[in-house]
């Protein structure tokens, strides 16, 4: 049996920034205005646990102005577990706003945001169950790189911290080290965005 090899989001992150580099050639003026595109993302939900990175696809919604602008994005991961007889799927929804810290071709961002990480597990091959929901709250927040290989065109990847902690723990020794949030997931996104 062949075995499948899977690539590690930096290395596509990467792949996908030079990808972007190439593809500019003229400098267009910054993308504004309404936008709508897909993406990739690889989230770990805790960080304290040794499990690889789960692949998500879906979609994000953008509203830019010259400095700031609104991002409202959906994931879905869908798995199932047949030796426990289980499905597990997993819809995050995120609400961004948008920083940007230039214009031109290459775009630094800064985001953050509210965010909505809904849960379902149901019994495999038993239609009558409805299954089990649970919808959790956290913060985000994170940096990209938006590149324009045209002007309505936008090919951006960021990562972002989530479940973000602003009350601080003990464990934190410093003042300084108080003053930063802790975390415990982590999300890579990589996606492409049409504006119109």
């Amino acid at each position: 049996m062949a075995s499948v090899r899977t690539l590690s989001p930096r290395l596509v992150f990467i792949a996908m920034l030079a990808l972007g580099g190439l593809l500019v050639s003229a400098s267009p003026s910054s993308a504004q205005g309404f936008g709508i595109g897909g993406r990739f993302a690889w989230v770990k939900s805790d960080t304290e646990v040794d499990v690889d990175s789960m692949r998500f696809m879906g979609g994000q919604i953008r509203l830019l102005g010259a400095r700031a602008g609104l991002e409202v994005s959906l994931d879905h991961h869908s798995e199932s577990l047949e030796a426990a007889n289980l499905k597990v799927t997993e819809t995050p929804v995120q609400a961004s706003l948008l920083l940007r810290l230039g214009h031109g071709r290459a775009t630094p961002f800064l985001l953050g945001g509210p965010g909505w990480y809904r849960r379902t597990i149901n019994v495999l091959n038993d239609t009558s169950n409805p299954g089990v929901t649970t919808t959790e709250f956290g913060w985000h927040a994170g940096g990209g790189l938006e590149i324009l290989p045209s002007r309505h065109i936008g090919i951006h990847g960021d990562y972002r911290f989530t479940f973000l902690d602003f009350n601080g723990n003990g464990d934190n020794e410093g003042f300084f080290n108080r003053l930063i949030p802790g975390h415990r997931g982590s999300m890579w996104t990589l996606g492409a965005t049409v504006y119109f």
